[in-house]
């Protein structure tokens, strides 16, 4: 027993609770503190008392009754008001949560459940290479949008589990700061060699970041359809009043997963909640475009936003596109993979060293070489006649045809055939290049373009290639050649002929659009279930087909855009609904929220009563004691409403984000000012 004069009359007993994974190791720890010890000293009373040897920098104190974190640890207990009665836990800011993706995937990653939810998500779109990470939120999805779940997918669970992308060891999801140069302008762009569209440009900068490029197609590339089973069983609004309910979730950006209820390996949404898209760029948005693609298509598919029969056959027609899309990619995956365990056969059959040995032995006997391996010194090359494309500022291109010598790994063109024995006009070294295919097979055109990298940025080179064959070969070797390896490598036969297959299934897609009966496709997956009821199969698909022929010559990333930009032209389009109660009315109403303005709908009709833009608003606040939003406009217009379906704050924040997204400009080289938001946004509760 210990005397109250050991510790003096001042002092009082705290009960700490620890959040470790040590078994065999008490969890609670009793503490006699005083009222004028800080946070920080806390921190270390509590580390020594344990004599656990581990990383405590990640923990903090969350305050369970208060649900507040204590993260100003130079802040007394006193000031924080914690009492003998306070319930303390010393616990990792960064826990495990399960995010959903637009597309539908889930990933699993470690997120800051103590910063405010404006810098998580920030942290998240860096670890998904997701750029301007303020027109996204979390969105926690509420009970009545789950009702239409059937008992069957608590069969499915196992199913759905399986096909979590784990991305748990990147820097940022450790607690670690994240690179600032994440986002840099001056990167440059990936694409992939074959189907030409451009991948994530930050993992090959980055190679702590966890979006291996196998994950980065996870993300920056779109699936196939659910089945329309599927596609019944998932919620979808009847009503503005059903509408409504789809925004009722979004979390306080303002305030942290922990303050609002989320526990570690919870489920949230990750979302567009702005409807203003900044900057999209093709060369760095891969996984943007492809996200915010997806969940125009979801809106459409499950008729979250309106539109009319044609529209709807459009975007079923740029979906079948790259759903075909998505076939080629797999079969030439296929022929890779097929083409990698050959190579590995033949190392494995023949050793090159020992081959050599063994025919210099049979020479210097007398005898005949072996046929089994070429003259190792012998490299391959290839002699063409290509058109040179330079393109040139402020003019055309400049087309012109020479002779082409590929050799080792660089290419040098000549005036002509027969000055192919002098000096080159220019020869340039394709190490480190990028190859990037410029194909329309349908058009008879077979272009590779190339970018060199020179002292002051890129030396962008085009090649014009007569046929396929022509073009397969020359585009191998290019390939071959960026990796440091010349033709005589045994992989350039593969690639060749994966290269022409590709071209071919290519050239079979052009020619089924006019033959509806030859698609192998469901049309049922790209529209929405009223057009399922009111047509049949056959004759969805040849409307499909028929929509399909003005889009078909589009690249994957181009199609995405147009759906995006057909997805932006629809009336509804960035409208989010909430049951509100204007003051003085008898009646409840829909309030839609857009980026530059407010309406008043009527609930049984749908009819917009009136409509208040942004530019005319002079001032908005919010009486947090009867959770009421009062806005001011021009000309003496003065609007007061409750909000029915949720918090009042989330329309604050929604009316306050609007405001600073407006606020954006290209030469803030896409920094934000946080501190803005929070005083657009916040509030004072």
């Amino acid at each position: 027993m210990s005397s109250s004069s050991d510790y003096g009359s001042h002092t009082w007993g705290l009960l700490l609770t620890v959040d470790h994974q040590h078994e065999n190791t008490e969890k609670e720890f009793l503490l006699q503190v005083t009222g004028d010890l800080h946070i920080g000293g806390l921190m270390l009373k509590l580390v020594e008392k344990m004599n656990i040897s581990q990383d405590w920098s990640d923990y903090a104190f969350w305050w369970e009754q208060k649900k507040c974190w204590l993260l100003k640890t130079h802040w007394t207990l006193d000031k924080y008001g914690v009492q003998a009665d306070a319930k303390l836990f010393f616990t990792p800011q960064h826990k495990m949560l399960r995010l959903r993706l637009p597309n539908m995937r889930t990933v699993r990653l470690k997120v800051s459940f103590s910063a405010m939810v404006f810098r998580a998500v920030s942290d998240i779109c860096k670890i998904l290479n997701i750029r301007r990470s303020e027109e996204l939120s979390l969105l926690k999805q509420s009970g009545d949008t789950l009702k239409k779940k059937k008992k069957k997918d608590k069969n499915s669970k196992e199913l759905v589990t399986e096909d979590i992308l784990n991305l748990c060891d990147s820097p940022v999801s450790s607690g670690l700061p994240a690179n600032p140069g994440l986002y840099s302008k001056t990167m440059t762009p990936i694409y992939d060699p074959v189907s030409g569209s451009p991948a994530s440009s930050t993992i090959t900068w980055f190679s702590d970041s966890p979006l291996t490029e196998q994950n980065c197609n996870v993300l920056a590339l779109s699936y196939p359809n659910c089945s329309p089973e599927m596609l019944a069983e998932m919620y979808q609004p009847r009503t503005l009043a059903d509408k409504a309910k789809l925004n009722a979730g979004w979390l306080d950006s303002s305030r942290s997963l922990m303050e609002q209820g989320i526990l570690e390996d919870d489920q949230l949404l990750l979302r567009f909640k702005y409807y203003t898209f900044f900057d999209l760029n093709p060369k760095y948005d891969a996984v943007r475009i492809n996200q915010l693609y997806e969940q125009a298509r979801w809106a459409i598919l499950l008729e979250e936003i309106d539109c009319t029969e044609e529209e709807m056959l459009i975007f079923a027609a740029i979906q079948a596109l790259l759903f075909t899309d998505i076939l080629f990619q797999y079969h030439v995956s296929k022929l890779s993979l097929s083409s990698e365990a050959q190579d590995s056969t033949c190392e494995s059959e023949v050793d090159e060293v020992e081959a050599a040995l063994s025919n210099l032995e049979v020479t210097l006997e007398g005898g005949s070489t072996s046929n089994i391996l070429e003259d190792i010194t012998d490299i391959p090359k290839l002699a063409d006649n290509l058109r040179l494309v330079r393109p040139r500022k402020l003019s055309l291109k400049a087309i012109k045809s020479y002779w082409f010598i590929f050799r080792d790994t660089s290419i040098s063109y000549f005036k002509n055939k027969e000055s192919a024995l002098g000096e080159p006009i220019e020869k340039l070294n394709l190490k480190g290049c990028e190859v990037v295919p410029d194909v329309n097979v349908a058009a008879k055109k077979f272009g590779i373009k190339l970018l060199i990298p020179v002292a002051d940025g890129m030396n962008e080179v085009y090649l014009r290639c007569d046929n396929e064959d022509q073009y397969a070969r020359w585009m191998a070797a290019c390939v071959l050649a960026s990796k440091g390896r010349t033709m005589a490598d045994s992989s350039y036969q593969p690639e060749v002929q994966k290269i022409l297959s590709f071209l071919q299934m290519k050239n079979m897609s052009s020619q089924a659009t006019s033959d509806p009966e030859s698609v192998d496709m469901k049309p049922e997956c790209f529209v929405s279930l009223r057009y399922t009821k009111k047509y049949k199969s056959k004759q969805l698909t040849a409307r499909i087909l028929e929509a399909h022929q003005n889009i078909s010559q589009m690249s994957p990333v181009e199609a995405k855009l147009r759906f995006i930009q057909a997805w932006q032209s629809l009336p509804e389009f960035g409208l989010s609904y909430y049951i509100v109660r204007f003051k003085g009315s008898k009646k409840d109403d829909v309030l839609g929220v857009s980026y530059n303005r407010l309406i008043r709908i009527d609930m049984a009709t749908g009819d917009p009563i009136t409509t208040w833009r942004f530019s005319n608003m002079k001032q908005w606040n919010v009486n947090w004691e009867i959770r009421q939003v009062a806005i001011e406009f021009d000309q003496n217009v003065s609007i007061a409403f409750t909000c029915l379906s949720a918090d009042c704050k989330i329309i604050h924040e929604y009316i306050g984000g609007y405001i600073f997204l407006s606020t954006r400009s290209k030469d803030q080289n896409e920094t934000l000012d946080e501190e803005l938001f929070h005083k657009l946004t916040g509030g004072q509760e």
